[in-house]
């Protein structure tokens, strides 16, 4: 793939490394010519919704749609937003108001997680597919009424589950499919966010349970959903433990935000907002039309999430996993390993003992979100141990683009190429987007009871032990 530009990439990737790619839901959201741009409208223009799903779809997919219309709470931020996409079509800050006057044939929702569950109901009534960021929604009760909602409209949720579409990821997928480890028996799961990218989530909304269903919901809900779909299975029950103990209250002093904080000199998660002029013009400039201060104290009163969470899950294919988060890591990164009948595959990503790298952890998730397809040197490893046999080691070549690559290949799959073959089920929809979260939801009413939660109790989708798509 020696230099392959970006939209020469996008245009002509049907499918990628192992052919994989997304077959259902979205071969009936998007299937119709490039030729005929479809109409799609988004809500939520925070900086997810202004870059990954705003500039990128116009720079790299304006010939397959056309933004009809933007919609947001905050006045200012959605015309600052018109303004970065580079679109010309109407703003509202009613969004009832959008989908009558606008008529779109898809809604990306971007907003605050705890909105979308509103925004995805609307759109199904009125006849429209949906295209929602992760996590579906943050509780059980939301969940049922978007799976109620998406069967009686007949019309289809697409959940931006960008994980899975990188290639080292997909690699894990196929060796998994193949029997590479024989019968899969359980799973060590451990993810590390660094005191950089970690802290940030205690500054924002995310640090609010009400807003984002906590870390459990909002972050871990991409590795719940990587775990289901490797392993090819539903989570039937789940057992946990949290604390909040480093960030919120925990801390030795507190400010209104960093901007004004006497604590700057002494405080390490300080953050000069006055420096990030994206930041600045987003959400700064536009605190006066919701209130909402994007640099807020990591130790404010009001943070109820946890900031350590450990849980066991136990699928319906008697696999079990053991999965922890901790969100004040010296360095950001995961490492899972799959143990089987066979033998033992263990994976990891930017894990600087394991990779003998110098790792910048300070950009390292402006570097993730990255969305410049620069095509990068090098590989990553992965190493799949066979019983009574030496261990064989993998090198998976680095994806281009934000995610390990994992980006642009859902976005090329959506608006590029809906009806390619999936062999390996990169599809995720509404199922999928449900019991990711449903794990979340679970870990946290299991920490409330000090008990085992059945995710069967949850909603009416009943785990099954052979993973339906």
């Amino acid at each position: 793939m020696k230099n392959v530009t970006r939209r020469s990439f996008i245009t002509t990737t049907g499918a990628f490394a192992a052919g994989s790619m997304l077959a259902s839901p979205a071969s009936s959201i998007l299937n119709r010519p490039a030729s005929t741009p479809k109409r799609v409208a988004l809500v939520g223009t925070g900086v997810r919704g202004v870059g990954f799903w705003g500039t990128n779809l116009v720079r790299n997919f304006s010939d397959s749609l056309e933004f009809v219309g933007l919609s947001d709470i905050n006045e200012g931020r959605l015309n600052f937003a018109k303004e970065y996409m580079g679109v010309t079509c109407p703003t509202f800050v009613n969004f009832d108001e959008m989908l009558d006057r606008t008529k779109p044939e898809l809604v990306i929702v971007t907003t605050m997680d705890s909105t979308h569950d509103e925004f995805i109901i609307k759109s199904l009534d009125k006849g429209i597919d949906v295209l929602t960021e992760k996590p579906l929604t943050t509780t059980a009760e939301k969940c049922q009424a978007i799976l109620d909602a998406e069967r009686r409209s007949n019309k289809e949720i697409i959940v931006g589950f960008n994980y899975r579409w990188s290639p080292y990821k997909t690699k894990i997928k196929e060796l998994l499919s193949q029997g590479a480890i024989g019968k899969l028996t359980s799973v060590d799961f451990h993810w590390y966010l660094n005191n950089h990218h970690g802290a940030s989530y205690f500054r924002r909304w995310h640090g609010l349970t009400q807003c984002s269903g906590s870390l459990w919901v909002h972050k871990a809900t991409h590795h719940f959903d990587l775990v289901n779909w490797w392993i090819d299975s539903d989570p039937e029950e789940v057992h946990a433990y949290g604390s909040l103990e480093h960030y919120g209250s925990n801390g030795p002093f507190r400010g209104k935000n960093c901007r004004e904080c006497l604590h700057r000199k002494e405080c390490k998660y300080f953050w000069d907002i006055t420096g990030d002029t994206h930041s600045m013009n987003l959400y700064v400039k536009n605190e006066q039309f919701d209130g909402y201060i994007r640099d807020n104290c990591v130790y404010r009163n009001a943070i109820n999430i946890w900031d350590k969470m450990s849980a066991q899950v136990k699928y319906a294919n008697n696999v079990i996993m053991n999965y922890s988060l901790t969100t004040y890591s010296p360095y950001e990164g995961f490492r899972i390993a799959f143990n089987g009948t066979e033998g033992r595959l263990e994976a990891w990503e930017n894990i600087p003992f394991l990779t003998n790298e110098s790792i910048d952890q300070k950009g390292l998730h402006d570097a993730e979100m990255n969305q410049d397809f620069d095509n990068p040197e090098g590989y990553d490893s992965m190493i799949l141990h066979k019983n009574w046999n030496k261990y064989t080691l993998i090198k998976v070549g680095k994806g281009g683009g934000g995610h390990g690559g994992g980006d642009i290949r859902l976005q090329n799959r959506i608006f590029r190429t809906p009806d390619a073959p999936d062999p390996l089920k990169h599809s995720a929809g509404s199922r999928d987007g449900a019991m990711s979260i449903l794990v979340g939801v679970a870990a946290r009413k299991s920490i409330d009871t000090g008990l085992p939660v059945k995710i069967s109790d949850l909603t009416d989708i009943k785990p099954d032990p052979n993973r339906l798509s």
